[in-house]
């Protein structure tokens, strides 16, 4: 199975979205039970039945808000489970201080890179086992990949426009961050001191950490907001939860944290305006990729701390 897989996508069994099931007709007012009149009774009120609302087929989707609430207990259960698990079998056996604890697990790819990807693959596990394999539906079709497909909007169509758009992107913040104070040595930064974690660390925001978090945030908890919120608001509301999310790599300074909160933005209005994941994940891509080449360069591979953001 692939992000692509043809396979119709799933219709629309958000039990929360559903109208409760009703006769064809309303009465308002009674009549008699050999269905006569009496002299000067009114006659029954009938009404049609109310219609149910209809979702594009980005947006028909099989979980709700019961499902997302596992899903945050479940990843809380998984992120301290993992991250105690790495600390406990790298951790040192001697005394250091939290800085020094800090750089010591920096240090170790295994920790820094290895407790992420294991954290995203039971995520990602999770979504599979509760969406697809307990429901019978196919896994990418229903997490919103799908072709890129013409549209009325003539929206461009081939994949190579979506990741250049995200090195434009990418650009562009590189761009904001010049013009703005942004704080020094944040915890992204410090993984540049040692090279085999910086290595390690942007092969997986190249091949790891796009095809992951598109499926979280545009796959998995944007179709969910739209249906309650709207579409425009559930852009902004999945762009600063993807802000909020780099928020600690960026040592929680709210300047860079608007800046990514404005690139999930971005991301999440590719996803809605092409009705596929895919796009996003594009972008995303190019996005990551084209930071990823700056970081190599102006590190002389990774040799030397880069001085800008």
């Amino acid at each position: 199975m692939t992000p692509l897989d043809d396979t119709p996508p799933a219709q629309d069994q958000n039990p929360d979205s559903q109208e409760p099931s009703s006769p064809s007709q309303v009465t308002l007012t009674g009549s008699s039970e050999n269905g006569q009149i009496s002299p000067g009774e009114q006659p029954a009120l009938v009404l049609p039945p109310r219609p149910r609302r209809v979702y594009p087929p980005d947006l028909q989707i099989n979980w709700s808000w019961h499902h997302l609430v596992v899903f945050l207990v479940f990843m809380f259960i998984c992120l301290l489970a993992v991250q105690t698990a790495f600390l406990t079998f790298y951790a040192p056996h001697q005394k250091m201080t939290s800085q020094q604890l800090e750089e010591y697990m920096l240090s170790k790819p295994q920790v820094a890179i290895g407790s992420t990807i294991v954290l995203y693959a039971l995520l990602l596990f999770f979504l599979y086992v509760t969406l697809a394999l307990l429901r019978g539906q196919p896994f990418w079709k229903t997490l919103g990949w799908r072709r890129l497909e013409a549209k009325a909007g003539g929206l461009p169509t081939h994949p190579l426009v979506y990741f250049f758009i995200g090195c434009g992107l990418s650009l562009l913040v590189f761009a904001l961050t010049a013009l703005i104070k942004t704080p020094e040595n944040t915890p992204i930064e410090q993984v540049f001191k040692f090279k085999q974690t910086a290595i390690l660390f942007v092969a997986m925001a190249v091949l790891v950490a796009p095809l992951a978090e598109e499926t979280l945030f545009r796959g998995y908890l944007y179709p969910m907001f739209a249906r309650w919120f709207g579409v425009v608001p559930s852009i902004l509301v999945t762009g600063i939860l993807f802000g909020l999310m780099h928020g600690p790599q960026l040592g929680d300074a709210k300047s860079l944290i608007a800046i990514m909160s404005l690139v999930g933005v971005v991301f999440t209005a590719a996803r809605a305006r092409t009705g596929s994941v895919f796009a996003s994940y594009l972008m995303h891509l190019g996005y990551n990729s084209l930071i990823g080449m700056s970081l190599l360069l102006s590190t002389h591979g990774f040799t030397k701390v880069p001085t800008t953001h």
